[in-house]
């Protein structure tokens, strides 16, 4: 890779077993290597499994992989991508009810609600339900909401320390 160079993180909240290599099949296309991912069971919806996977690349590889698993059935899962040189970090939510959300996030992951779409809800104000309705769609409040108990893997799910603190 030459270039800059960003990095983020797939996180799979929920797919069927059948899924599972398929979707590494998948992101390995789009990152240009083999992708094998921890699957575990995801306690929150029987018959599914869960896992996650750090990548990085060049600016724009976490659209394609939001874009490469986008629609598929049962399929639950959130592409995170840090800021780089020039490019805003993002984040993408995916259900199968709702489809696909996009936001710019900041360097800590807060999601970044541009001033038009903050104006835009604004035109609302003297109907708080109406306004309190566009400021959730511009944060993506019913993806976080539908997503939230699939976010907690329960007890027992590996954890992999990145480092030691002491």
């Amino acid at each position: 890779m030459s270039g800059a160079i960003t990095r983020g993180v797939l996180f799979v909240h929920s797919a069927p077993r059948a899924l599972c290599p398929h979707v590494e099949w998948a992101a390995g296309n789009v990152t240009g290597q083999r992708v094998a991912m921890d699957w575990t069971e995801q306690p929150a919806g029987p018959a599914f499994f869960r896992a996650e996977y750090s990548w990085q690349g060049v600016p724009g590889t976490g659209a394609r992989l939001a874009s490469a698993l986008r629609g598929w059935a049962h399929l639950r899962y959130e592409v995170t991508e840090e800021a780089s040189h020039g490019t805003d970090g993002s984040r993408w939510s995916h259900t199968p009810e709702l489809g696909i959300f996009h936001a710019a996030t900041d360097v800590h992951g807060n999601v970044v609600v541009p001033e038009d779409r903050i104006r835009a809800a604004l035109v609302h104000a003297g109907d708080p339900e109406r306004l309190r309705t566009e400021l959730d769609l511009a944060l993506g409040q019913a993806w976080d909401d539908e997503l939230e108990p699939f976010r907690y893997a329960g007890a027992g799910a590996p954890v992999r320390w990145l480092h030691r603190v002491g």
